[in-house]
């Protein structure tokens, strides 16, 4: 599922605080791999466990789907490891230097798929589609 989708969103601590980062990735040998700066991001990452979330759908209007990851990310700084994913077709959406690889290993891997209710359902009985 998660080959399927271009963005995700990677949860971390910064300063005490949880943050929440767009980023795109590519899946590599069973990890996710991103590109960032150096930086808030690339600091807070390496620092402790973080959470990555990417969801989608898998027929429009038929299933929704959401996969979560917990686990460590570090800077791929090995030049073998390095020379590979250099040439994994991940490209920064944002302008600036991108210069930072990282790999996020999977500790744990959960997720859920759903056939989501009507939203007229949900607005006739009187409650807001997200309640």
């Amino acid at each position: 599922m998660l080959r399927r989708v271009p963005v995700g969103r990677l949860a971390l601590c910064v300063q005490g605080e949880p943050e929440i980062f767009p980023i795109n990735f590519v899946i590599d040998h069973g990890t996710i791999v991103f590109r960032t700066s150096e930086g808030t991001k690339a600091r807070s990452a390496e620092k402790a466990a973080v959470a990555f979330e990417a969801d989608g759908m898998s027929v429009p209007g038929a299933e929704v789907w959401s996969v979560v990851i917990k686990g460590h990310a570090s800077t791929i700084n090995r030049t073998p490891e390095l020379m590979e994913t250099v040439h994994l077709p991940l490209h920064p959406w944002e302008a600036g230097r991108k210069d930072r690889f990282m790999r996020l290993v999977p500790g744990t891997i959960s997720g859920r798929a759903f056939t989501p209710a009507s939203q007229s359902a949900d607005v006739g009985a009187g409650r807001a589609p997200d309640e």
